[in-house]
């Protein structure tokens, strides 16, 4: 888009958890003030008389110089990331570009504003870099309060992008979780269609679905892939160490989400396969007080362990799954013995509608659902389509 000239002065990434579309918006944004991108210094540090713009018109006639540059820009697919401007960027204290994501009130009465949290922020960024909203809130000692993009934010975000840039030629926005932006939203609309000039909008969401119509409406939409099995698994052996055979294990079951890998590389000595084995256990054969028991020890767990075990519980579906269609009796994994076992356990319509129950079961523990209730009544429905094969509450 940069190339031909047709980039839109406010982009929507819209990728799923995971898939390092926040890390694509601040790349994106380093591209933008980039030095060397933006002509005002070559390879061999010396100032260049002219460059392509970002955001301007396209060369009506092209001198051989300006042909030269232009061939240069088509391959210059990324900011240089030594000129002073990217070593800015890539600490998150460029003047130009600024950030806006869910914040709470640091004490009661208190209004907000993202720039109260931004050395937090960059800590974040650097610590979690595919980190979630959830993974945020916990690091700013959040508890159980909701982060939200205010109305006393957008007021902030307008006086913020009606100055006039400090170093680069471009101001800059990155809104991470425009979800939490509620109808005080609507204060930026008229900012969004008429921009003050050379202002670049990106805004970084996972469910489009709960944004703005108003807003959305206004911005260009980039979807971000999920990422591909294998580059995980690379990143995984390059960057954390892990074996290969692991990180291709890892990789398999967090379905293109590298958040998901590093929380199952984190929790990757938890012996999930023992904590699954008695739970099944107690719902086919040992009975209520069993039941009562692993209740109570699952519910003494984090949220995130409670959601990584019912995770590691659905890949084991799919991977049975996998084998029944295939209909093969291994695939090397340490998981098919279990696999296979659950074939035994269930037909194919029961592991779907376990699928579907462990689906809405990871759904209500994101939002604080009690654990000891949610996983009562999951033991329930369980033993209903288990042991009495019954398909129930699958709609």
């Amino acid at each position: 888009m940069v190339q031909h000239n047709r980039l839109s002065h406010a982009l929507l990434f819209l990728g799923k958890e995971g898939s390092g579309a926040l890390s694509l918006a601040r790349a994106m944004a380093q591209y933008t003030v980039c030095e060397k991108v933006n002509g005002k210094t070559s390879d061999n540090g010396q100032p260049t008389t002219e460059a392509p713009s970002l955001f301007g018109e396209a060369f009506e006639s092209e001198t051989p110089n300006q042909k030269l540059i232009n061939q240069e820009s088509e391959t210059r697919n990324d900011s240089c990331g030594a000129c002073p401007s990217c070593l800015k960027a890539a600490k998150l204290i460029h003047p130009d570009i600024h950030f806006s994501f869910p914040v709470i009130p640091k004490k009661s009465g208190d209004k907000p504003v993202s720039t109260d949290y931004i050395v937090e922020w960059r800590q974040f960024i650097e610590k979690y870099p595919y980190g979630n909203n959830y993974d945020w809130l916990q690091f700013i000692d959040a508890e159980n309060k909701q982060g939200n993009i205010t109305a006393h934010e957008c007021n902030e975000i307008i006086r913020m992008m009606s100055l006039k840039s400090f170093e680069a030629e471009y101001k800059i926005l990155i809104m991470w979780m425009p979800e939490m932006l509620g109808k005080e939203g609507n204060k930026l609309l008229k900012l969004i269609e008429e921009p003050p000039p050379n202002s670049l909008f990106i805004f970084v969401a996972e469910n489009d679905a709960l944004i703005l119509p108003t807003i959305l409406s206004r911005t260009q939409l980039i979807k971000v892939p999920q990422l591909q099995q294998t580059d995980i698994a690379a990143s995984l052996t390059q960057n954390e160490g892990t074996p290969a055979k692991k990180a291709q294990q890892i990789a398999a079951i967090s379905d293109g989400n590298y958040h998901e890998a590093l929380q199952q590389l984190s929790h990757a000595d938890d012996d999930w396969e023992v904590l699954l084995r008695d739970w099944l256990n107690s719902i086919a054969k040992t009975g209520p007080a069993a039941q009562v028991k692993w209740i109570d020890d699952i519910s003494k767990t984090g949220r995130e362990k409670q959601k990584q075990f019912l995770q590691y519980f659905i890949h084991l579906l799919e991977h049975a799954i996998r084998l029944r269609m295939l209909g093969i009796a291994e695939t090397g994994s340490k998981n098919d013995d279990f696999a296979l076992r659950l074939n035994k356990l269930c037909s194919l319509e029961q592991q779907e509608a376990i699928s579907q129950e462990l689906d809405n079961a990871i759904y209500y523990i994101e939002r604080n659902a009690n654990p000891k209730m949610l996983f009562h009544a999951l033991t329930i429905k369980l033993y209903h389509i288990i042991s009495n094969n019954s398909i129930i509450l699958v709609q």
